[in-house]
């Protein structure tokens, strides 16, 4: 099928997984270059890992319950994340000659088994996901160093892996990388690679690549293990039961606990990434607010926007509680294409997942392809602006320019209601209305 129909198509997919997953970053940096334009179901409501994977319904589209998994509107699903990445790619990203389409093949197997043992085998530990074993991880030094060599080699005389532009291989041997630059590959030990690194900044300083990694930083100082870091990761023992006076009954519930689905039953890269943590609340600090965003997310989604949704939140709106900010593309002259504009929008969503409990938005994409803005209408719980309460959400804020909008004035009551119902004049933009994306 063409680009063209190939985007439409997969308007409606939906790429089941968890957050900061780098198997399913495969698929959408591919998407990315492809423009499929991928719904991420990765939190709660909408997938839940560890619970929504083991459910009948999913298990019967995805017998081995792991993510990533897709699915399109057409009821096509597929496993395994080489599979769904080269899917969702187009012939450029695949190889459009049958040479370049094997040496596409050849890196794709060669991340699966050349990098992703060792650096599993280096990285978990440090991450706490896996226990320290000291033989194991000098070994693991030694296969990637021999990995690393084998790429700069490689990439001598040449700026991708196949052909002059970006494929399938890049994508899948930049992710496989992505977490040895992030945690261990410190300057001294990438040193002697040069063209590696080279490349892999080249690749992720992408728009494609941007749109769905994020800022990517090497890493400083090669991370280490930490004991107190491994000992919290660890599932807590439930207190131990009486002894059963029936020797087969209390075997029997033995075998029973035994049964029960475990985190063994996720491969070590899942449980490497799902099982993170989990944070403090960055917004505890604050006073609870009359305002309930759910309640107004529900009018918004369910009702008519002008006669119900916004009454409702004008009328319920905690000015203490809540602010409201316009928002604005810092660097305009990068957007291009319409799809790729959206999808920059539809990455910082997606990085921004935790944020939703405490956040509304409407960001709009203006103008035409090579001639277009994007702003948006912000509303955050507390007076100042929510990017700077995480880490995890600074990634995106600092491309855009922030205004606080005073929610008595005229101005704001005018943007909030052209932008939450996505028509109006739009006076302060200039350029028509292209499409809208709602962060809620």
């Amino acid at each position: 099928p063409t680009p063209e129909l190939r985007r439409t198509e997969a308007l409606l997919c939906t790429l089941y997984t968890y957050p900061e997953n780098w198997r399913a970053f495969k698929a959408q940096v591919a998407a990315q270059y492809s423009g499929a334009l991928l719904k991420i179901a990765s939190t709660s409501p909408a997938f839940t890992f560890g619970h929504t994977n083991r459910s009948p319904a999913f298990l019967s589209n995805f017998p081995l319950g792991k993510v990533p998994a897709y699915q399109g509107d057409d009821g096509f699903c597929l496993f395994e994340s080489n599979a769904i990445a080269h899917y969702l790619s187009n012939d450029a990203l695949r190889g459009s000659t049958p040479q370049a389409s094997a040496q596409v093949l050849q890196w794709v197997s060669f991340a699966d088994s050349e990098i992703i043992p060792p650096a599993s085998a280096w990285v978990f530990p440090t991450l706490g996901i896996m226990q320290f074993n000291k033989q194991a991880t000098e070994q693991a030094k030694e296969e990637v160093k021999r990995v690393l060599a084998v790429l700069n080699q490689h990439l001598n005389t040449r700026t991708f892996l196949v052909g002059e532009r970006v494929s399938l291989a890049d994508i899948t041997v930049v992710c496989s990388l992505l977490w040895l630059y992030k945690q261990v590959l410190e300057p001294a030990f990438r040193q002697p690679y040069p063209n590696v690194s080279r490349w892999f900044l080249t690749c992720v300083n992408q728009p494609q690549f941007k749109a769905v990694l994020g800022e990517v930083k090497l890493c400083e100082k090669m991370a280490q293990f930490d004991a107190k870091t491994f000992a919290e990761m660890q599932p807590k023992k439930e207190t131990p039961a009486k002894k059963e006076k029936g020797g087969k009954e209390g075997e029997k519930k033995k075998e029973e606990k035994k049964a029960t689905p475990a985190e063994e039953e996720m491969d070590e890269c899942e449980a490497a990434l799902a099982s993170e943590p989990k944070a403090k609340d960055p917004f505890a600090h604050l006073p609870k607010s009359s305002f309930i965003m759910d309640e107004f997310k529900r009018k918004y989604s369910n009702e008519d926007t002008l006669t119900v949704a916004l009454p409702y939140f004008w009328d319920h709106f905690d000015r203490e509680g809540f602010s409201i900010w316009h928002s604005e593309y810092r660097f305009p002259e990068e957007l291009t294409m319409s799809f790729m504009s959206c999808n920059l929008i539809t990455g910082m969503f997606q990085r921004l997942d935790k944020l939703r409990k405490n956040a509304f938005a409407s960001v709009i994409l203006f103008g035409a392809n090579n001639d277009s803005c994007i702003t948006g209408i912000w509303v955050f719980r507390g007076q100042d602006l929510a990017f700077t309460l995480s880490d995890d959400w600074q990634i995106d804020y600092e491309s855009y320019t922030w205004r606080k909008l005073d929610v008595d004035s005229e101005e704001c009551k005018t943007m909030v209601k052209e932008y939450f119902a996505w028509e109006g004049e739009f006076k302060h933009v200039g350029k028509p209305f292209n499409q809208g994306k709602i962060f809620k």
